[in-house]
């Protein structure tokens, strides 16, 4: 879509949550296409952001450390900015059980300060909220659609569904344009890997890197996996379709693969390893809501998006980069 590629062209963009996985991954691909970017993170060692991940482009961002939950920084921050993507958020689910206030301060209370801020500074910006699939909870039918109902099965899932229709409501009310993308498992370089509060294949992937086996808790539950190239590029698709404004839409990927498959598909990518099947730790299957993958008709129809990158190219290009990058990871 050549009209995409060149729309960013001398457009200011502030990306929250930039220096994290998906904000970062986002950075480079705005970069390529010759937007001004703003990335802002709070460097909350809990919470995935990495100075490392701009390696390459440091020179071609403006990096700003700050909470979204300072008003007085955001508002600096959000003047005459084009587009916000909106990513920064706490994503582990059992922190948010451990830590529930934490939790409703990141990813509840900080995002009504962002959209507030932008009602009275900025009314003009577009925004696209990076939401999650953790918002339907067990599912009772696949594949998912938009039209299932939503119920979280932990704290996490509370807090971002009120954080994505905040975004949804300041759309409807304000007339301030905002989209939110449910995002699926979202793996690739540059995501947390030195513990599980971003992802378990993070988990898996440093460990077989280490030599070491890694768990897989149960094994039959089916997911599906979004190559973090892909994502971005449903971020960006989002940001220039005015007709997906005010909705809140699935992605997901390729066809779902039970974990067990995944793990077969990881040994194979790295040429070995070793995988060990146990039971679900009962203080994770409380949370754990079973098969999920999603139904995205809406999101392609609306944008042409599809995922271009299968399991096994992106399981590959994850070993490669961690092969080289691993020290900068844990």
């Amino acid at each position: 879509m050549a009209s995409r590629s060149t729309w960013f062209q001398g457009k200011s963009v502030l990306v929250t949550g930039g220096l994290g996985f998906i904000g970062s991954t986002l950075a480079h691909r705005l970069v390529e296409q010759g937007a001004k970017v703003t990335l802002v993170d709070s460097l909350i060692p809990e919470y995935g952001g990495n100075p490392f991940n701009v390696d390459g482009i440091r020179d071609k961002v403006t990096v700003n450390v700050s909470d979204i939950r300072d008003v007085h920084a955001l508002g600096y921050l959000i003047t005459g900015q084009d587009v916000i993507f909106n990513l920064a958020g706490q994503t582990s689910h059992l922190d948010s059980m451990h830590e529930p206030l934490a939790d409703l301060e990141i990813n509840c209370r900080a995002q009504l300060t962002l959209l507030e801020t932008c009602r009275k500074r900025n009314p003009g910006v577009k925004l696209v909220f990076a939401s999650t699939r953790q918002l339907y909870g067990k599912p009772d039918y696949l594949p998912v659609d938009e039209r299932h109902l939503l119920r979280p099965a932990d704290v996490n899932g509370v807090n971002k569904m009120a954080g994505e229709w905040y975004h949804i409501l300041y759309n409807n009310v304000y007339g301030l344009r905002a989209t939110a993308i449910r995002l699926t498992n979202t793996y690739g370089p540059r995501m947390r890997i030195k513990d599980a509060r971003q992802t378990f294949l993070g988990v898996w992937l440093k460990l077989i890197l280490e030599g070491k086996p890694f768990e897989v808790w149960g094994g039959e539950q089916l997911r599906d996996f979004t190559f973090v190239d892909d994502a971005v590029d449903a971020l960006l698709r989002a940001a220039v379709t005015p007709e997906v404004d005010g909705q809140a839409l699935n992605i997901g990927g390729f066809p779902p693969v039970s974990l067990k498959t995944l793990g077969d598909a990881l040994i194979r990518a790295n040429g070995g390893g070793e995988m060990v099947v146990k039971e679900f730790p009962a203080e994770r299957k409380r949370i754990d809501i079973g098969d999920y993958y999603a139904d995205d008709t809406r999101f392609r129809k609306a944008t042409g998006w599809e995922a271009k990158v299968d399991l096994d190219e992106g399981l590959a290009k994850c070993l490669a980069y961690y092969r080289t990058n691993l020290d900068k990871y844990l």
